[in-house]
């Protein structure tokens, strides 16, 4: 008898320690100023950038390479996220015109999105080779 209880006791704890694990181990959204600066920067560009041509994205696209590379020109946290979010919102006109790579467009937009302003001003300061 006594057994069973030490049994059930520990079958017991087993589950709430691993229910616990489980429930901890999920993803964590916090909702940080870059992200409500992201939010208001798509909901901001959204019809805008849905509008704009092939030539037009490139044009955006090819300038923000042009201005993250420049090693003489910091981007402000705005600036970055302008263009990454407008990067990002492009993606889904392109799984508007693109119905079979609407995959590959999420996925696009999802990387996008996940751009980070510390790792932008940490990749300016490490010395390149």
């Amino acid at each position: 008898m006594k057994g069973i209880k030490l049994s059930i006791l520990f079958s017991i704890m087993f589950f709430f320690v691993f229910s616990f694990w489980t429930v901890n181990a999920q993803e964590k959204i916090v909702n940080s100023t870059d992200a409500l600066l992201k939010e208001a920067i798509y909901n901001e560009n959204r019809v805008k950038v849905l509008n704009f041509s092939l030539k037009e994205f490139d044009a955006l696209f090819f300038e923000f390479f042009d201005k993250k590379s420049n090693p003489n020109l910091v981007l402000t946290k705005e600036e970055f996220y302008k263009y990454t979010i407008q990067i990002a919102v492009f993606s889904d006109r392109l799984a508007t015109l693109y119905p079979d790579q609407k995959e590959i467009a999420a996925e696009n937009k999802k990387k996008w999105f996940a751009e980070n302003y510390e790792d932008y001003l940490l990749s300016k300061a490490s010395p390149k080779k």
